[in-house]
């Protein structure tokens, strides 16, 4: 397809986080939620109209290892502030959720990328390699912050990928080495990546966020109690590298268990008791919950969209069937 440079509201953005980070985090999330309220409370209508056996979810995040080597000051995952024990996910509990996934008729989107850098697990290529076989309508996407990236390394994944994002985190403003190469060769060579988009992230490195209830390192956690509603408990599974599932990437201590994914089937896991009482309490706000209720995330563009495909009788946006057709 192509690649691409996105910087959120460009320069002007930029110096906001870097000269005023506290007003453009609480400016960015103000509109967020602004624009998806309404949304957001139908979807979770939608979900709950059989509350015993929900839809799919729209997005699984499989983390294969927990595990980053970057910096970035909003997050606690980065290489200075990790606190979690180390865990790497057993090929054979791997191989397992996928083929769960396809018996399941999953065709949502996946990525095996959780607060992690996926490019540490030397296994990612053939774990792909193996997802596409598996899923094949499925939307594969991997998130990577790009250091360990280069020419030949996005040659290997992207026969298995839909979409390949680039966090480029810096302070400059400018592309690292590595992503300069990348995207001239491609630029150079677009007959070798016509069935991948490749998107990199100008992404500031001091960013501040959400505070990703509390744990984020350069946003301290308030005692205000957050009392509108979050999607991630209707749309997304997050599956840590031991095979717990828990509420949602914001969980990055992995405190949480909505199911285990060694004892349980993925259906089942979707639809147990603790997800079920999960998503009745937090329909009406986050302050009902008390692992969400000072947490002030949003996750924004893709998943909304999905959300309103699917509100709108439309197929999943990122199905790969469908992507491929708006490709040619």
């Amino acid at each position: 397809m192509s690649i691409k440079i996105h910087n959120f509201m460009g320069r002007f953005g930029w110096e906001m986080q870097k000269h005023f980070p506290l007003l453009s985090s609480t400016l960015y999330l103000k509109l967020q939620r602004a624009t998806r309220e309404k949304s957001q409370k139908k979807y979770i209508e939608y979900v709950l109209k059989n509350p015993n056996e929900a839809p799919m979810p729209l997005v699984v995040n499989l983390e294969t290892i927990n595990r980053c080597n970057s910096d970035c000051a909003f997050c606690t995952a980065n290489k200075y502030a990790e606190k979690r024990p180390y865990k790497r996910m057993e090929d054979e509990l791997f191989y397992h959720i996928i083929d769960e996934l396809a018996d399941w008729g999953f065709t949502g989107h996946l990525t095996l990328y959780g607060n992690n850098e996926p490019w540490l697990d030397t296994r990612i290529v053939e774990f792909h390699k193996y997802c596409r076989e598996k899923l094949p309508e499925s939307f594969i996407f991997m998130s990577t912050n790009g250091l360990l990236l280069d020419i030949e390394k996005v040659k290997s994944i992207v026969p298995y990928v839909d979409q390949l994002i680039i966090n480029n985190y810096c302070e400059d403003m400018k592309l690292h080495e590595n992503v300069k190469e990348i995207y001239s060769y491609v630029k150079a060579n677009p007959d070798e990546f016509k069935d991948v988009e490749i998107l990199i992230q100008m992404r500031y490195v001091k960013a501040v966020l959400t505070n990703r209830a509390g744990s984020a390192p350069n946003k301290i956690e308030t005692e205000k109690i957050v009392k509108e509603t979050c999607l991630m408990p209707y749309t997304d599974m997050f599956i840590f590298p031991d095979g717990r599932i828990g509420i949602c990437c914001c969980d990055n201590f992995e405190s949480t268990t909505l199911a285990d994914l060694k004892n349980e089937n993925i259906k089942e896991a979707w639809n147990s008791v603790a997800y079920r009482q999960a998503r009745e309490l937090i329909k009406d706000g986050r302050q009902n919950y008390p692992f969400c209720k000072h947490c002030d995330f949003i996750d924004a563009g893709l998943r909304m969209d999905t959300v309103n495909d699917v509100l709108n009788g439309r197929p999943l946006r990122g199905a790969r069937q469908t992507m491929f057709a708006k490709k040619k």
